[in-house]
């Protein structure tokens, strides 16, 4: 067999396998404060770092959706400059399969009508998981907003595939 036949065997033969899908993702969560300490820099500056732990329950669609999700995170916030929110999230599904995700969000002040408004934008990425989620990789956008109070709503896009 010449050279370009093994070649054309080869790839016609990757191409019947197919390629492993990536599954969409798309959840929000609205995530209530269970414990979190403040640490203010005390140089006159509004500075700030929050250790946090959220929980809530993932909507949407995808394989994360319906889980418990707690945050573990670290905000360090320097209004009305910037910050650099950053963590993990883990989701438990109903089953008990768990599957952490690290995210890292740039934190952005824009001019608003009476105030600094606060754009959180970012990404995540799955970085571990038991179960269903063993054996997985994922990536996508993450957005945190204001959800009332000291709730915040987490939205997570992307997808989640087969680890190479």
């Amino acid at each position: 067999m010449t050279f370009t036949k093994h070649l054309a065997t080869c790839a016609t033969a990757l191409m019947m396998s197919g390629p492993a899908l990536a599954a969409p993702v798309a959840v929000t969560t609205v995530l209530d404060p269970q414990e979190q300490m403040r640490f203010e820099m005390g140089d006159g500056s509004k500075h700030f770092v929050l250790a946090v732990r959220r929980e809530g329950v993932s909507e949407g669609d995808g394989v994360l959706a319906g889980a418990n999700v707690t945050e573990f995170g670290w905000h360090d916030i320097n209004p009305p400059h910037a910050g650099d929110p950053q963590g993990y999230l883990r989701f438990t599904a109903e089953n008990g399969d768990v599957a952490i995700i690290k995210f890292t969000v740039r934190a952005v002040f824009m001019k608003g009508e009476e105030k600094p408004v606060l754009h959180d934008d970012g990404f995540w990425e799955l970085v571990n998981g038991t179960g269903q989620f063993a054996g997985l990789r994922g990536v996508g956008h993450l957005k945190i907003e204001p959800a009332g109070g000291p709730k915040r709503l987490f939205t997570l896009t992307g997808e989640i595939a087969d680890a190479p």
